[in-house]
């Protein structure tokens, strides 16, 4: 499965989250709990026909990541709120395929689960 995890601003728009996904073709999307809730989130899931997977803060805690904002790991406990869900969402075993993208408000990170066969080594 290849999940994509996105961390963003409250105030991204449904267009800036989509920009944000660009070619990516996941099959779930990720994120906080209380990002997963907004209106420009949902509405992209459902134009998406995508699910979603939403997750509390402490499922990111610990979770270590190949990108850091230091902002992000103090509040958080990890360095990338999008890599961490994508992580997370994806499995145990799961491996990043993109690292942390920064397009305006939106943070995109893509991972495969470790069950997809067709699973490669992550790049940037």
């Amino acid at each position: 499965m290849i999940v994509a995890g996105l961390g963003f601003r409250e105030s991204a728009t449904e267009e800036e989250l989509a920009a944000a996904l660009g070619d990516e073709a996941p099959e779930l999307l990720a994120t906080l709990e209380a990002r997963a809730a907004l209106p420009a989130f949902r509405a992209l899931a459902r134009r998406l026909g995508l699910p979603v997977r939403a997750l509390p803060e402490a499922a990111l805690a610990g979770i270590a990541t190949p990108t850091r904002s230091a902002r992000i790991e103090e509040r958080f406990g990890t360095g990338s709120i999008a890599e961490a869900a994508a992580l997370v969402a994806a499995g145990p075993g799961a491996i990043l395929m993109r690292t942390r993208r920064i397009a305006g408000p939106v943070t995109i990170a893509v991972a495969r689960s470790a069950a997809d066969p067709d699973r490669k080594g992550a790049t940037a």
